[in-house]
């Protein structure tokens, strides 16, 4: 049985504030936990129902029951296990090249888990977040990237500080932005989405040098806006279709 204290401990990492006093994040589901296993993120214990990786020995296994999964697990239906890690040390922010996504305070777990999950898809190394976005390492976020979480940098910054530094082009996500389908889109610089609720703040408005949008094709008009990461899919779909046919 798992005693109180470890129960304590890992239910209180759903908090952003818990989770940098102990320095510890939870990864669950049997692919996320493969792909931890993986990386060089360090798993500092595993609580499993069955061992689906019995080739790794160095990482130590407490097997549990249904019953204990169930009192540490932050899904509705806990899937296996979970696995306790080491929060990582911030990824450096070294110059890129190509794309970047940058982030408006996003503040949906699923959305941004999506995000970092197509980052990944479409081969986009660094995400820039402001410092009011929802955190990398909220259990939610980590089970939406489906592994991803551990391949793609997410960087934690004074975002209008950075683009207002930033020499490239900085494309913003706007309704009356110019159509993604009919301009030729520049395939280095920094992507920017806003948030769900208010889009792109002023601030950052200002320092946009393309104003891009995604048309609307439908017959009727009584969709307002696409989802943030269903926005995020379309034009990354695009630019790297682009890409492709300059090749």
């Amino acid at each position: 049985m798992l005693s109180n204290n470890v129960i304590k401990i890992i239910t209180s990492l759903g908090s952003k504030k818990y989770r940098q006093k102990y320095n510890l994040f939870v990864v669950e589901g049997v692919k996320n936990i493969g792909e931890v296993i993986k990386s060089s993120i360090k798993v500092k214990e595993l609580f499993i129902t069955q061992d689906f990786w019995p080739e790794t020995t160095s990482i130590k296994k407490t097997f549990i029951d249904e019953k204990d999964l169930k009192k540490i697990s932050f899904l509705t239906t806990p899937n296996v296990g979970l696995a306790l890690c080491e929060l990582p040390d911030n990824p450096s922010l070294e110059i890129f090249e190509g794309l970047a996504l940058a982030l408006d305070d996003i503040r949906d777990p699923g959305n941004l888990g999506t995000i970092v999950r197509l980052a990944d898809w479409f081969g986009i190394e660094h995400i820039l977040c402001t410092k009011e976005s929802v955190d990398l390492y909220n259990p939610k976020v980590i089970m939406s990237t489906m592994g991803s979480f551990s391949r793609v940098n997410v960087h934690y910054i004074d975002l209008v500080d950075y683009l207002s530094a930033y020499q490239g082009n900085i494309f913003g996500t706007f309704m009356e932005g110019e159509s993604i389908y009919e301009n030729q889109l520049p395939q280095e610089g920094i992507l920017v989405m806003g948030n769900e609720a208010n889009g792109i703040s002023k601030a950052i408005e200002n320092l946009t040098t393309h104003k891009i949008s995604i048309p609307f094709f439908g017959v009727k008009e009584n969709t307002e806006s696409l989802n943030v990461a269903v926005a995020t899919s379309v034009i990354l779909g695009e630019f790297k279709s682009q890409l492709t046919r300059m090749k």
